[in-house]
């Protein structure tokens, strides 16, 4: 299965991404390691574009043929991004499920937004302004939503476990 985490920065995507792959023994493919390792490479400056996500595009769907879960998280922030990842679902004969991650509580939002830390070295973390201007398309599908807002991080693993269970 192929599970796309998708939501701004600071909404705990990265969190719940991680709890879920402990949980589940899953492949974690963070796209901001992706591109972070594109600069370090020298290839690309920050923004990188889209190289970012063609590569995890690639990696999840050669993991997903491995048999592997994959948890696929980034931003996602257009449509086109959310139809890539379920072509690389559809290429590996598995089943996606769109999760998008919020944090309804705008101030609870802005908190994490100002005080979170660098854990990829190098990454560049955008501040409140540059998340509030960000485009991030509205959805036009079925996905699980996932409200990280007032919640601790098990609390928020176990709504998404259930949002994952089929039926």
């Amino acid at each position: 299965m192929l599970i796309v985490m998708s939501g701004l920065p600071g909404t705990g995507k990265t969190t719940l991404a991680r709890l879920l792959a402990a949980r589940i023994g899953a492949v974690h493919l963070r796209v901001d390691t992706i591109e972070q390792a594109i600069v370090r490479s020298g290839m690309a400056r920050h923004p990188v574009g889209a190289v970012g996500y063609v590569v995890g595009y690639a990696l999840a769907e050669d993991h997903l043929r491995q048999g592997l879960t994959v948890i696929a998280e980034s931003v996602n922030p257009l449509g086109a991004t959310r139809d890539a990842w379920r072509e690389a679902a559809v290429g590996a004969g598995v089943r996606a499920v769109d999760v998008e991650v919020v944090c309804s509580d705008p101030a609870e939002h802005r908190r994490r937004v100002n005080s979170r830390s660098v854990d990829i070295p190098g990454l560049p973390l955008p501040d409140w302004q540059q998340v509030l201007d960000r485009e991030y398309e509205p959805w036009d599908r079925e996905h699980v939503v996932v409200d990280t807002a007032g919640q601790s991080p098990p609390q928020s693993l176990a709504l998404l476990l259930c949002g994952l269970a089929p039926g």
